[in-house]
């Protein structure tokens, strides 16, 4: 039993020793006993350490045990075994308490008449544990009625609701303060004006050689007509921006030269040209591109204005009804 108390007593300080070294070393995302492989060699000498110790402590208390007669060793024992139950007296009185159990010699004060066979059955109450448990139960149910029964509380669909909301809000300030974690799949076209103006500015530094003041075209394609030789739209714009043209022929990759921002701002620019029509304009290149998503909200907004056109056919004759009846 000493043996095993000891072994426990050293894996207990290993893994005390392990965790204070985790904590006192900066080793970034990976465990610093795997990035710094001396550590190894620290914790085995602390464990060597805390065996010693044991060992020591063992020595010396055989020593000085040994030196007793039998009628102090009994004396020493019978102290250790009363500290001991001091110690642990009160949570051994209060589990015994919450147990509420008769010990085997008195279970014949509880038997009931009862008999099945032999077995006899005891007349036990219920632990004061599971009472106390149940009572909590109650409790908790009579709160729970008078908050979102009574009193209207928030309930789980209201919660789940607030939670997106306020995830929204901290998505949305986390995209303002990491403009740059954006790719052609996430873009939003900017609206702003200083971020039209901060796209324009990186278009006329970095693009009217090839498409001309305004997005006329030159030796690359008009930008204002309908016409996409790789696709229009945000996303399209921002990848062909991000990633080049077409191989060998078209423009070449500026994702090494502007910031993922930056390239959501000079897009959105180019967005803010079409239909602007220059006059020098270069003729159409590629074909028409039409945004899907457009076409559904205007197919959208002609089912409203034909509901519309419906209802107010149909209210007119009645107007002119009651208009009759009221001559």
């Amino acid at each position: 039993m000493k043996t095993t108390a000891s072994f426990l007593r050293v894996i207990g300080f290993a893994i005390l020793a392990f965790f204070l070294l985790e904590l006192t070393i900066d080793s970034g995302e990976q465990w610093a006993i795997v990035k710094y492989p001396i550590i190894w060699a620290v914790l085995g000498m602390l464990i060597l350490f805390a065996i010693a110790l044991e060992i020591v402590a063992a020595t010396l208390q055989r020593i000085l045990f040994g030196g007793l007669n039998p009628e102090a060793k009994e004396r020493f024992l019978a102290a250790e075994k009363a500290r001991k139950e001091k110690r642990f007296g009160w949570f051994k009185k209060k589990y015994e308490e919450m147990l509420d159990s008769k010990p085997m010699a008195k279970e014949q004060e509880i038997v009931l008449d009862h008999n099945y066979d032999g077995i006899r059955e005891l007349n036990n109450t219920l632990p004061p544990w599971w009472v106390y448990m149940f009572y909590a139960t109650i409790i908790f149910a009579v709160v729970y009625l008078v908050r979102y029964e009574i009193f209207d509380g928030t309930n789980q669909t209201q919660e789940y609701e607030i939670e997106v909301a306020q995830a929204k809000v901290q998505v949305a300030e986390f995209k303002k303060n990491n403009k740059d974690l954006i790719d052609a799949e996430t873009v939003e076209q900017l609206t702003d004006p200083t971020d039209i103006a901060a796209g324009k500015t990186i278009f006329t530094d970095n693009c009217v050689v090839c498409h001309k003041d305004g997005g006329a075209g030159g030796i690359g394609p008009n930008l204002t007509d309908d016409y996409w030789i790789l696709g229009g739209g945000i996303k399209n714009i921002f990848h062909t921006i991000s990633e080049g043209g077409r191989a060998g022929k078209g423009m070449i990759s500026w994702k090494t030269d502007l910031k993922p921002s930056e390239i959501a701002q000079v897009a959105s620019y180019v967005m803010s040209l079409h239909g602007t029509n220059p006059a020098d304009g270069k003729a159409p290149e590629g074909e028409i591109w039409k945004d899907e998503n457009a076409a559904i909200d205007t197919i959208e907004e002609k089912a409203i204005d034909s509901t519309k056109v419906e209802n107010k056919m149909i209210d007119e004759p009645v107007a002119e009804d009651l208009q009759m009846e009221s001559k």
